[in-house]
């Protein structure tokens, strides 16, 4: 059974990335939600699957309303504090849509595996065909429903594609286990056994890491 078969009802009013990432995590297992906005998909782990889920945000707006629902999430930076997190602390750390607005991303994902058996990854694919057509015919930062902000408003400071990546999954040591890319819209891409062409086609990607030995 994929990601997206696993997917349960209570789960539809999830955006797709943390519908899927709800797939993938094993029931009963601790989990780090990194950037983790109003705690939807904390609430979802521990309600569906009793899994100790906790997470860290930067907006302090978001902290208070998932304080406010009883969830369990920190005002934190995972550029600095992740840092202070004791090495195997959790089975999962989640970092969705968040890894391209990260100010070092290379080290939020070493600290990820450090504290953690298993990363999970989300982000929007920079390579998709709409946003090369319009570098292309236009000459300018592309605007799409995902990249939805001038370039000069954007939080979003590393954009990478899916062949990105991969690439530095392979420098770093990280065994991909598991990998999807889709669009916004809820579709998976079927290209699964080609990089090339989910890179091109796919909207946003789901990695699931963990490190070699």
């Amino acid at each position: 059974m994929n990601a997206m078969e696993k997917i349960q009802p209570v789960a539809k009013n999830m955006r797709l990335d943390l519908r899927l990432i709800a797939g993938m995590i094993a029931p009963g297992t601790r989990v780090l939600d990194i950037g983790c906005g109003d705690g939807m998909l904390i609430e979802h782990l521990f309600r569906t699957k009793g899994c100790d889920a906790r997470g860290i945000e930067i907006d302090m707006a978001e902290v208070t309303r998932a304080v406010a629902h009883g969830l369990p999430v920190m005002h934190g930076d995972a550029d600095s504090d992740l840092a202070h997190y004791p090495d195997a602390a959790f089975d999962y750390v989640v970092l969705s849509r968040t890894l391209q607005a990260v100010e070092r991303p290379r080290e939020v994902l070493r600290q990820m595996l450090r504290i953690g058996t298993r990363a999970v990854v989300s982000f929007p694919n920079f390579g998709h065909w709409l946003l090369r057509w319009q570098l292309l015919s236009r000459g300018r930062m592309p605007m799409t429903p995902t990249w939805d902000r001038q370039w000069y408003e954007t939080p979003n400071i590393h954009p990478c594609t899916i062949r990105d990546f991969f690439a530095l999954c392979e420098v770093e040591g990280y065994a991909v286990e598991q990998w999807l890319a889709a669009d916004d819209a809820g579709r998976r891409a079927p290209w699964r056994r080609f990089p090339r062409l989910a890179n091109l086609f796919g909207e946003q990607a789901l990695f699931l890491l963990r490190r070699v030995g």
